[in-house]
């Protein structure tokens, strides 16, 4: 425990990633409000820059509804042949100064900084370091979390945002987490918090007054978690190397789809783009997911998982086709997607990757 205590954990978060990438490269859109991503009324905003965020435009928001938010907001395409190219410029800094890196998208990731490449000893000037270096060499703001854990630096890399960091050393964390409103912990949606609402949990001094039988039973396998980060028990390492745990493809309509007919003619299509992705990734899986988008934007996903490894889109048509049938679609589709699960990447316990046969068509 007390080597865990001793980590030196930062979680830098590019602010507003594809927007400021997008004011970068163009002069011209820099302290306005823009959007990447469609403002068509099947558009869907992927991201959404600091000064569109103050008209309560948000990623995930339907294109016409950030439109009535912000009246003057911009919508700008997607560009991620750019994003990745700076994402790789970004990570090339942070392995200069550890090699325990763990991305966990393009805009941000976990450092472990306990021994660094710098032999600097304090995670707080090497992450002040870091965010310079990134401003100088891309342009680019950067706010980092500095603790010693990834559940810490996580929650404290959102305090100072945009273009700010936040330490909380070990012996402030526990009171750091007492004050914190339940809302704002790493993991803990508005659902969940609503929730928590409800049975009068608002801070994390309530959650830690809740026991952990009551905890697992109103969160049920969540409750335990709930129980340990709270008190800081959040020990989980910075993996560099993240084993990839699924492969997706997803299209989402011009127009609502109403049939399983047509339905099934557009699964055909992203089972195809989703056997290439397989393939580019070197994997295979056995559980397989179609996700179903409705009009009304609710969700619903079902899944089989087979007794072998497959990636070819004919198998996961097949599979698919049976889990569009098993039950009535209840309103017109505007979104649908194929994920595959379940991967044959595990490592056995030398660090080997598995060999695994996978089923072949005769």
């Amino acid at each position: 425990m007390e080597a865990e205590q001793n980590r030196k954990i930062i979680h830098i978060d590019m602010d507003a990633f594809f927007a400021s990438v997008e004011q970068l490269d163009d002069p011209a859109l820099k302290g306005k409000p823009v959007a990447v991503g469609g403002g068509s009324k099947r558009g869907v905003v992927a991201a959404a820059s600091y000064e569109a965020r103050k008209f309560g435009v948000r990623s995930a928001m339907s294109g016409v509804q950030a439109k009535k938010n912000c009246p003057n907001l911009i919508f700008v395409k997607p560009r991620f042949k750019r994003y990745k190219e700076l994402s790789k410029k970004i990570r090339g800094i942070f392995l200069e100064y550890s090699d325990l890196v763990e991305p966990l998208s393009l805009d941000e990731a976990f450092l472990d900084v306990t021994h660094n490449k710098k032999g600097n000893p304090s995670a707080t000037l090497i992450a002040r370091e870091i965010r310079d270096r990134i401003f100088d060499e891309t342009g680019l703001h950067a706010s980092a979390g500095i603790s010693n854990s990834k559940f810490v630096a996580k929650i404290a890399s959102d305090m100072n945002k945009p273009n700010g960091q936040k330490t909380i050393p070990p012996e402030e964390v526990l009171d750091f987490l007492e004050k914190l409103p339940i809302e704002k912990f790493f993991g803990i949606g508005k659902v969940t918090a609503a929730k928590m609402y409800r049975l009068g949990i608002f801070t994390g001094k309530e959650l830690k007054s809740r026991s952990l039988e009551f905890l697992t039973e109103h969160f049920k396998n969540s409750g335990q978690h709930y129980y340990r980060i709270v008190r800081g028990l959040h020990n989980s390492k910075v993996k560099p190397n993240r084993t990839q745990k699924s492969v997706a493809a997803e299209h989402t309509f011009v127009k609502n789809l109403t049939s399983e007919i047509y339905m099934m003619e557009r699964l055909e299509d992203i089972s195809k783009e989703l056997e290439k992705r397989l393939i580019k990734s070197k994997v295979a899986g056995k559980t397989i997911t179609l996700k179903i988008k409705y009009s009304d934007f609710s969700v619903q996903t079902r899944s089989k998982t087979l007794a072998y490894f497959v990636k070819e889109s004919t198998v996961l048509l097949d599979t698919v086709s049976e889990l569009l049938y098993q039950e009535k679609v209840k309103d017109s589709v505007r979104l649908l997607g194929i994920s595959v699960s379940n991967l044959n990447n595990r490592k056995t316990s030398d660090g080997k990757v598995m060999d695994i046969q996978l089923k072949f068509e005769f």
